[in-house]
């Protein structure tokens, strides 16, 4: 691989994902297998490079992600912020584009601690009258 290449780390959840996107066609790799055989599910690889199709540049770069901790999900929606921040890095024109889509906003949801005296985070224990 050349040794130019745009970055851009992506977080949601408790995963992060460093994304590096090299000049030149190539294939998306992610954790060093290629990203067919990483997803397991259905649209989670069109989500994951959403921001390369939506910027019409998927066949101008090649990707490689190093994605951890959290779930399918959670990693998933991770590499697309990090591909949207690396993209912003390559060319800084296509930030309208990526920001009205909500690509570059990093989504502060996680999961709510759990609470003493509670079953759950908001979840209380039933009330018995007697």
């Amino acid at each position: 691989m050349a040794s130019q290449y745009y970055y851009g780390t992506g977080r949601r959840k408790t995963s992060t994902a460093r994304v590096r996107l090299y000049p030149g066609k190539g294939a998306c790799v992610v954790n060093g297998k290629p990203a067919e055989e990483f997803f397991s599910r259905e649209g989670d690889m069109q989500t994951a490079l959403e921001p390369l199709r939506l910027t019409g540049t998927h066949e101008n770069f090649t990707v490689s992600v190093v994605v951890a901790g959290g779930g399918v999900t959670g990693q998933t929606e991770a590499i697309r912020h990090g591909v949207a921040r690396a993209l912003l890095e390559a060319d800084p024109e296509l930030r309208p584009q990526l920001k009205r889509a909500g690509f570059l906003t990093r989504d502060p949801r996680v999961k709510e601690r759990k609470k003493p005296g509670l079953k759950r985070a908001r979840k209380a224990p039933q009330y018995t009258k007697r």
